[in-house]
């Protein structure tokens, strides 16, 4: 099987043609014609990542976040694409196709961890596709307590003041989707990278909102694609990293 074959997979599953206008995604660095006996998954195609694959013989990472985002103007020696080329990695990145995506789209993985029931499609003013459902009716508080036990890491939050039954979800950076949880008459929305103003709307129209952080509320999928992948090409071995360079206290 080739880099192009696992591609081809990937792609029926989400599509990149479902990605958002910004979004840079698909086979963004190597060669698809490439023999793949093994394979890297992970969030983010780090320093981390690229050494882990190299070290385990890999050909291929499958990521979430694009490893060419911004347009490049220069590729120096010791920088991350360098490493990719210099030992033949190549990268397919599946970005906001994998969020919207149903099964094992990223936001599904979310509710999924979350315990969120009743699962649901909501789409938003500005076209991105969110998901939502119910939860046990639970304070603020205790879903905190939740969300950082299924998470990890920590989370920040603002208590909208009465009991959450109805939750919306974005993995990632959603902040300003408080506005279709406003608009929607939901108890809670669950995200990351929320701002500060973010925060105090919610407050103001009763809503709680819970920053898991970035990393926490996306790298839930990569277990679940890892298993599809598994299932379907039976002569690959495929192997994830959950590493994070971010740390907490």
């Amino acid at each position: 099987m080739t880099v192009n074959d696992i591609f081809k997979y990937l792609n029926t599953l989400f599509p990149t043609d479902t990605a958002c206008d910004f979004d840079n995604v698909g086979l963004l660095i190597g060669d698809g014609n490439t023999e793949v006996t093994k394979a890297l998954i992970a969030l983010d195609c780090t320093d981390y990542a690229v050494k882990t694959a190299i070290e385990n013989g890999c050909q291929l990472i499958i990521t979430h976040h694009p490893i060419v985002f911004a347009p490049l103007k220069n590729i120096l020696a010791d920088s991350i694409q360098y490493n990719l080329i210099k030992n033949g990695l190549s990268v397919i990145s599946m970005h906001t196709n994998l969020d919207i995506a149903e099964n094992p789209g990223v936001n599904t993985c979310l509710c999924d961890a979350l315990g969120i029931q009743n699962q649901k499609t909501l789409i938003a003013s500005d076209g991105y596709t969110l998901r939502f459902g119910t939860v046990s009716p639970t304070s603020a508080d205790d879903f905190a307590g939740l969300i950082k036990s299924r998470l990890g890491g920590m989370v920040k939050y603002v208590d909208g003041g009465k009991e959450i039954k109805t939750v919306l979800v974005c993995s990632g950076s959603g902040g300003d989707f408080i506005y279709e949880a406003i608009k929607g008459g939901f108890d809670a929305l669950v995200t990351a990278d929320i701002k500060h103003h973010h925060f105090l709307d919610a407050k103001h129209h009763g809503i709680s909102l819970f920053d898991g952080g970035h990393f926490n509320t996306e790298d839930v999928v990569i277990d679940p694609v890892k298993d599809l992948l598994e299932k379907y090409f039976e002569g690959i071995e495929f192997i994830t990293t959950h590493h994070s360079d971010i740390k907490y206290k």
